[in-house]
């Protein structure tokens, strides 16, 4: 004979589990659902090391922890994090396709421990605008939003393609922005000229988009891709004619100004590069002094 009385107390404790369980969840402030944890990068990375200022100088963070693995496995918890609202601090920078292909917003960090905003800046040697007046003004003219930057980096990471790919596309489907950049210039025929560029994707991405101008408008234009020391000792040297991978204030500071004098300086051909710690829009917390400390046990 079956028990109807003993499925009754079964039911009955599983509902209550059940419902203590969520019941749980909904007491927990996001602090405490986040294990007090922040979703870091690989332990050598730079961002990593400011991340653990953060929780050593904010007193709201004190005994938070930082787990670091690689930006693959950080931004594999975030994708599984974000499709089911839970929340999550992960560290950020952009230009990045992040920022394209999930809705995030960088926390306000008012000790100022990641630093200001900066850009990305073209130098030249100091001779090209008289050897080369034309290609000179067409780098002048070069400039991208930080967002169309993130999108063709998204499709580079979801398509599988080479930075160099997405350039040569991105060039294709924007050529009214590009002959904004061209227009009034003469084409040559062949003439040489060298960049370089760091190795990051999104300076890799707007210096293959300036060859690729270069080249259709006449130019035997190459790029390759150097450490950031060898950067700036090649420009300054004229071993090289151009880079648009700068990034100022900060980040290539100390080299800027260890070769100021020996390059020129043609403006931001980005703004808004930026690095720091990144929630989801759906959180409401804004600052990273909306967040509480861990309790000892």
């Amino acid at each position: 004979m079956f028990n109807w009385k003993k499925l009754g107390v079964i039911t009955g404790l599983s509902l209550s589990l059940v419902v203590a369980g969520c019941s749980s969840d909904e007491n927990q402030t996001v602090s405490e659902q986040m294990n007090f944890e922040i979703t870091g990068l690989e332990p050598g990375a730079g961002q990593t090391e400011l991340n653990n200022q953060v929780i050593e100088e904010y007193e709201n963070l004190a005994d938070w922890e930082q787990t670091t693995s690689s930006t693959g496995a950080m931004l594999s918890a975030l994708d599984e994090a974000y499709q089911k609202e839970e929340p999550i601090m992960i560290t950020a920078w952009s230009p990045h396709y992040m920022f394209a292909k999930w809705d995030l917003k960088y926390l306000e960090d008012p000790k100022g421990i990641f630093g200001q905003e900066q850009h990305a800046t073209t130098i030249t040697r100091l001779d090209l605008k008289e050897d080369m007046p034309d290609a000179y003004e067409i780098l002048d003219r070069i400039h991208f939003e930080v967002p169309e930057i993130e999108a063709a980096l998204l499709k580079a990471n979801e398509e599988g393609l080479e930075i160099e790919e997405v350039a040569q596309i991105w060039v294709e489907e924007n050529q009214d922005t590009v002959n904004t950049w061209i227009e009034g210039i003469d084409p040559v025929d062949g003439t040489s000229i060298d960049l370089i560029s760091t190795q990051w994707d999104e300076v890799f991405f707007t210096g293959n988009v300036a060859r690729i101008v270069l080249e259709q408008h006449g130019y035997d234009a190459k790029l390759t891709p150097v450490d950031p020391a060898v950067l700036f000792v090649s420009i300054a040297n004229g071993e090289a004619d151009a880079s648009l991978s700068p990034w100022i204030p900060t980040t290539h500071g100390a080299l800027y100004e260890e070769y100021e004098g020996r390059f020129e300086d043609l403006g931001a051909n980005f703004e808004g590069a930026k690095i720091g710690l990144a929630v989801p829009t759906y959180m409401e917390e804004d600052s990273l002094e909306d967040f509480e400390p861990a309790e000892e046990d």
